[in-house]
């Protein structure tokens, strides 16, 4: 039996074009990780393809991960395919290779957006830049120049006339000293770095391009121009290359993914050979041909329309609220309607939105029917503040010439260096190693008083670093968090003092289980598992929550139950179609993939009258809604680029918050602790639900300790934390 056998036609004919160019357009739901994964069996068990031949490329950990597991239920030896990320698979080369570039070393840093932040924040400290916008604009251009592979000076010249395009050169070369002096790589460096090296230098190139004979890229229609670039140069020698995309689901613009990449593929390799996946295996008819009728508007696409044998299914609800208030009930009754009816988990649902402003009515009606939810994207574990305080001594000792790191440890937990000595500390630096200037203190001007807590800041570093040495990344990681003080800093019974102590054991407990999945791995791996992680990594199969999120961070995944909220001309499509006609393609093609996120029901909702600007504003239902088939035709005002992103204001000053909501019922409740006894299911704001199995402290301290899933365990105060009972044990 054949490993093609199981697909169906439209699938098997690019499994068996095993030899030159393919491009695969494939509709969302059709199958297409299936027809890579199956491509992949076959050329390993019917071509005789070394597995270490063979590359894949995906864009989120979460398909990678899909991805390898189930290559290797498939064919032995399918854990030496090389399945990664464009950033992951970037990093392994440059680990390798990076030394041929002058100034940097293999123990580099990898700079995510916070650590980004701070160098940017330095550059306009130097160059007096004061205006939030102008800052912004520099952002944007420093790494719009990367992902374009653009020359620095004919881009910033060609800006001229629209922003100063003389600071933004300044500010770009400001930014990569500072970075080199860091030994340090931001995430668009990643591909920039490795583009350098396959392109100009051969033994690099001719290494990669005998190793991968056979190229595999999917959601080809988010690669951005150097993207490309670094897989044309791979797929130079052998040519065997196949990409699978969707350019109805090409949503990335924004951060430059380019939507020419996959409709000039055939022009970029001769002879290759096209293919359509139309059938989709996800969705009813009912959802798919609204799905259709929305995307057909679009010009920038290949011809191809979904279907599927599934059933009709149920008819797709349009809900108008009188307000938004009245919108964001709707969806939440409704949510529990379903769940109890018996036939949903909570984890079934998914409530979507174009901008996240929306979002807060949405939690507080949840909460108020006591439903747990989650929100993608919101604040990551590691990015809190004594996760990166822990992280950055990590980097330092990885790599020393990581000042960032060094200046972010230095008094944390606090030892008593000030500002003062820290910019003393950097001033002697003068743009050189700051931890030279540490570990020598004795040859510069610092008081003594000064010099004692350096020195004992040296000891501490130096004691770390002999201990990286001979020890397990988790004895590592034991060690560091007794030694630097983590302990005794968050000791107290004050809530907050607790939650930093039990997220910094929690960190501990993924460094052993990383080690555990990882055998024989380094400190530096460990950072690079946390640093190329994106917000769907995050999500669990496993909890029972509500998810909300944009639509924008949900690509990839599907729901049973999901509703489009919020369709409203300014929120969905944001006010763009005035100057840049193809922004409202990109914007349609983001109600394609909300809608097509769904697979049982879908629920398409908007209101009248929404509260923004500070004031109730009348609402136009949104042009998709017309398109969909679901409001008559009307005229739409061409409004001024970004004029809604600058102007909407997401917290209004005369709505009550969430944190307002629970804190009047704190109030109202006098704090009758009788229930809070083991077995009691809770609900946290931030947490989300939980159940107590820790009451031993609850007459003593008023304390209990809750069981919130993936959040981990968290003793909370009863007189603080902003509780409310689901169900009484």
């Amino acid at each position: 039996m054949s490993i093609v056998d199981n697909l169906n036609e439209e699938q098997r004919l690019p499994v068996l074009q095993s030899e030159g160019a393919v491009l695969v357009t494939a509709g969302a739901g059709s199958g297409k990780t299936r027809l890579l994964t199956h491509r992949i069996a076959y050329l390993i068990k019917e071509k005789g393809v070394a597995p270490y031949n063979i590359l894949a490329i995906t864009f989120t950990n979460k398909a990678s991960n899909e991805m390898k597991e189930r290559i290797e239920r498939m064919v032995d030896n399918g854990e030496q395919v090389w399945v990664s990320t464009f950033h992951r698979l970037c990093v392994m080369i440059l680990r390798r290779f990076i030394d041929k570039i002058d100034g940097f070393t293999k123990n580099f840093t990898i700079y995510a957006d916070t650590e980004k932040s701070r160098l940017l924040k330095e550059v306009f400290k130097q160059l007096q830049i004061e205006d939030d916008d102008q800052k912004k604009s520099i952002d944007y251009h420093i790494s719009n120049i990367k992902n374009n592979n653009a020359d620095a000076i004919e881009y910033t010249s060609s800006l001229q006339g629209y922003v100063d395009g003389d600071v933004v050169l300044k500010a770009y070369n400001l930014y990569q000293n500072m970075l080199k002096q860091n030994n340090a790589l931001d995430f668009d460096d990643l591909l920039v770095f490795t583009y350098k090296l396959l392109k100009e230098n051969q033994e690099v190139r001719e290494y990669y391009q005998d190793k991968f004979k056979y190229i595999h890229v999917d959601e080809f229609q988010d690669t951005n121009t150097i993207q490309y670039e670094i897989v044309r140069i791979l797929a130079g020698k052998w040519g065997n290359i196949l990409v699978v995309g969707d350019e109805d689901q090409c949503i990335y613009g924004w951060r430059g993914a380019n939507i020419s990449n996959i409709i000039n593929f055939k022009q970029d390799f001769k002879d290759a050979k096209i293919f359509k996946l139309e059938q989709n295996y996800r969705s009813t008819k009912n959802i798919l041909q609204v799905a259709n009728r929305v995307i057909d508007n679009n010009t920038q696409r290949l011809k191809k329309t979904l279907w599927t044998e599934n059933e009709q299914g149920k008819t797709v609800t349009y809900f108008v609220g009188d307000s938004d208030r009245e919108e964001a009930d709707y969806v939440a009754r409704t949510i529990q309607d379903m769940v109890r009816q018996g036939d949903y988990r909570y984890s079934d649902f998914a409530i979507l939105m174009r901008l996240t402003a929306p979002s807060r009515l949405f939690e507080e009606y949840l909460l108020n029917y006591n439903l747990p939810y989650k929100v993608l994207g919101g604040f990551r574990f590691f990015e809190r503040a004594e996760i990166k305080g822990v992280v950055g001594y990590i980097r330092a000792i990885v790599n020393p010439r990581d000042n960032d790191s060094i200046l972010r440890i230095i008094n944390y937990p606090k030892r008593g260096i000030g500002e003062s000595t820290v910019e003393q500390v950097k001033l002697f630096a003068n743009g050189g190693s700051v931890l030279n200037v540490i570990l020598n203190y004795p040859d510069y001007s610092f008081t003594p008083a000064v010099a004692k807590k350096l020195e004992s800041f040296r000891n501490l570093y130096l004691d770390l670093k002999t201990k990286a040495d001979d020890t397990n990344i988790s004895g590592f990681a034991e060690y560091l968090i007794e030694r630097a003080g983590f302990k005794e800093a968050f000791n107290s019974n004050n809530e907050e003092e607790i939650n930093k102590a039990q997220n910094i054991a929690e960190f501990v407990n993924s460094v052993k289980e990383f080690e555990q999945n990882n055998a024989g791995s380094t400190l530096a791996q460990y950072l690079e598992s946390i640093t190329l992680v994106s917000d769907i990594d995050s999500v669990n199969e496993n909890d029972d929550n509500v998810l909300i999120s944009t639509v924008h961070a949900v690509k990839g995944l599907e729901f049973k139950v999901v509703f489009v909220t919020a369709l409203e001309e300014g929120l969905f499509p944001i006010n763009r179609g005035g100057e840049r006609p193809s922004d409202i393609e990109e914007e349609r093609r983001l109600a394609y993939v909300a809608i097509t996120r769904a697979c049982e029901d879908l629920f398409l909702t908007r209101s009248k009258r929404r509260f923004m600007y500070n004031e109730v504003k009348y609402q136009e239902p949104s042009r998709f809604l017309k398109e969909m088939g679901f409001e008559t035709a009307r005229e739409f005002e061409a409004k001024p680029y970004h004029t809604f992103e600058k102007a909407y204001s997401p917290k209004p000053k005369s709505t009550a918050n969430i944190q307002t909501l629970l804190n009047n019922r704190i109030n109202s409740q006098k704090k009758d602790l009788s229930a809070y006894t083991k077995g009691t299911q809770v609900l946290h704001p931030k947490f989300g639900a939980g159940i107590i199995t820790d009451d031993s402290s609850l007459t003593t301290n008023r304390m209990v300790t809750i069981n919130f899933g993936n959040m981990g365990s968290k003793t909370l105060s009863l007189d603080y934390a902003p509780l409310q009972i689901i169900k009484r044990k």
